[in-house]
């Protein structure tokens, strides 16, 4: 797919501005005819990579074989960010590039070319999938196969009851459910109560991707459901990512995660597209996803995207993975066990002002696959909200308070920033910790 230069500021992780290995992913998205190309646009690169970038966050799903490029047109790029992104976006790209020292004599006339251009509404009217896939009769659903639920869990047994409560409650009753506890103190009774096939994993070390890997080890099933300790669930949670996998012929199904804390419901969690993020406490995904690209990478462990790494490792490797809305989760985000006790609540907010910002396997990942400059941009605009408290995560509005408060602490969060790069680079120089499942 075409892609915009711009976007390495405003999604500087973005998945799909990396060419993946094989065919099967959207490397490039075709476009229907009725995503007619924007004229306004000065390229005919611009028009197309407009157009496709609709057809993407529209949920339209068909691919082409082309390979990967950039529109690099300065007054196009501008155009972009005013017509999908909040105005602030376009000071912020300007502010960027000027502070880099682009020419400020092409940069301002090409900026303000562009200031009456309006942002529109981009999912207002998105592709109708919904209609068939109610109608869908799916043979993978009606062939009941077997699944292994996987759960780590570590000092929430009051929210882990509910969470196998609402196993019990399932529509599609074949499967096993896998926990790895690493609660203090250990309570081996607790399962007791449950009519599951449970099988009980006492792990020691408080570690989460070592628990994860352990369970897809131990694993018996050719669909493997990843599923958190502190969530919720309808009935037919395991039916509708069943479905999704058979309806699409994916490979994995990234069901929608509704938080309680945190950011507010993104607009596109609401349809199926492509996915450009896999969680792991909400996700279904066939066995050959792990026997082809590994584990997790234990790099991430006790810190922060290890799952937005494996998201990333997949579609490289050509593995198709859809956004699933049907399969959804309510994410209480519970302030205590779990990777809160283990680590920070995100990626850009240490426990303490101590501690290094980002947290370094956030470095580590953008380093490793996108490379040193869109690291940088990726801190920056990482930094800055980071700064405020958690519940305005996603305030675009307070991003400014945020710049200002990162020039009052600037010695700091440098230190901090500073202390991450070198534990990324010491990461980065051990390489990647993924075992093998066949191992």
């Amino acid at each position: 797919m075409t892609i915009f230069t711009f976007l390495k500021y405003i999604q500087p992780g973005w998945y799909f501005s990396l060419p993946p290995k094989t065919n099967g992913v959207p490397a490039a998205v075709s476009f229907p005819t009725d995503i007619a190309p924007d004229p306004a646009y000065r390229s005919p690169q611009a028009r197309l990579a407009d157009a496709a970038y609709q057809a993407w966050h529209k949920g339209y799903l068909n691919t082409t074989n082309d390979t990967a490029s950039t529109a690099t047109d300065l007054p196009d790029n501008y155009r972009f960010v005013r017509k999908y992104f909040h105005p602030m976006w376009s000071w912020y790209v300007l502010g960027m590039r000027l502070f880099t020292l682009r020419n400020p004599l092409r940069e301002i006339p090409a900026f303000f070319k562009n200031r009456r251009v309006k942002r529109i509404a981009l999912y207002n009217q998105v592709f109708p999938h919904e209609e068939k896939y109610q109608s869908f009769e799916s043979e993978l659903v009606a062939a009941q196969p077997f699944i292994s639920v996987i759960i780590p869990t570590l000092n929430r047994y009051p929210y882990l009851k509910d969470v196998l409560e609402d196993l019990e409650k399932q529509d599609h009753q074949n499967f096993e459910v896998i926990v790895v506890d690493q609660s203090e103190p250990f309570q081996a009774n607790f399962y007791d109560r449950f009519k599951l096939d449970l099988k009980l994993v006492r792990q020691e070390e408080k570690a989460l991707w070592l628990a994860r890997n352990t369970a897809v080890k131990m694993a018996k099933a050719d669909y493997l459901l990843l599923y958190d300790d502190d969530s919720r669930v309808e009935t037919d949670w395991i039916t509708q990512h069943l479905k999704c996998l058979d309806y699409f012929q994916a490979d994995i199904s990234s069901g929608v995660s509704i938080s309680v804390v945190g950011a507010p419901v993104p607009e596109n969690y609401r349809f199926f597209r492509w996915a450009d993020q896999l969680d792991t406490g909400n996700v279904m995904l066939r066995r050959r996803v792990f026997e082809m690209i590994g584990l997790f990478d234990r790099q991430f462990e006790k810190q922060r995207m290890g799952d937005g790494e494996y998201g990333l490792r997949a579609y490289l490797a050509g593995f198709k993975n859809i956004s699933n809305p049907h399969a959804k989760r309510l994410h209480l985000k519970v302030g205590e066990g779990g990777l809160r006790q283990m680590g920070s609540w995100d990626a850009f907010r240490p426990k303490s002002w101590l501690a290094p910002r980002p947290v370094p396997s956030v470095v580590y990942l953008y380093r490793k696959y996108f490379g040193t400059e869109i690291a940088i941009n990726a801190i920056i605009l990482g930094v800055l909200p980071s700064l405020l408290p958690y519940r305005f995560k996603k305030n675009h509005y307070l991003i400014p308070l945020g710049g200002l408060l990162a020039v009052v602490a600037l010695p700091l969060v440098l230190v901090q920033v500073l202390r991450s790069w070198r534990l990324a680079s010491e990461k980065l120089r051990q390489g990647a910790k993924i075992e093998s499942l066949t191992a």
